[in-house]
């Protein structure tokens, strides 16, 4: 499957971390997520309907990151896949969830997990 729909750099505070400054303070994360779907019949029709509405997909990843608490990021990188999977559209699905400010004492750039799906 070649056609995607992709969401990238949806950046939500949220409170996931082993850590109790983490679960109380929160921080930010960044999520991206890539869906493979058949996109042949809305790129000809021009409907909403016949696609995955991707502005009601970042929203309810969004909701999830703020309401969900999990200790590793590789759970709630599981977690938003199952959501991203949920629409029977989707044929197989990518998550990468990233920590920049991950409690790790070395210069880094960001901490990250992604994830990647199909439907069998």
């Amino acid at each position: 499957m070649t056609d995607r729909i992709e969401i990238q750099g949806l950046r939500v505070v949220g409170h996931h971390g082993v850590f109790d400054h983490e679960k109380r303070d929160g921080q930010p994360f960044v999520v991206d997520v890539v869906l493979e779907a058949d996109l042949s019949r809305p790129a000809v029709t021009d409907e909403l309907g016949d696609t995955i509405d991707y502005g009601t997909l970042a929203q309810r990843i969004a909701d999830e990151v703020r309401a969900t608490r999990f200790d590793l990021i590789e759970r709630l990188a599981g977690h938003l896949l199952d959501v991203a999977m949920s629409d029977p559209m989707v044929v197989a699905a990518e998550v990468r969830v990233a920590k920049p400010e991950a409690p790790v004492t070395e210069e880094f750039g960001e901490v990250a997990v992604r994830l990647r799906r199909e439907r069998p």
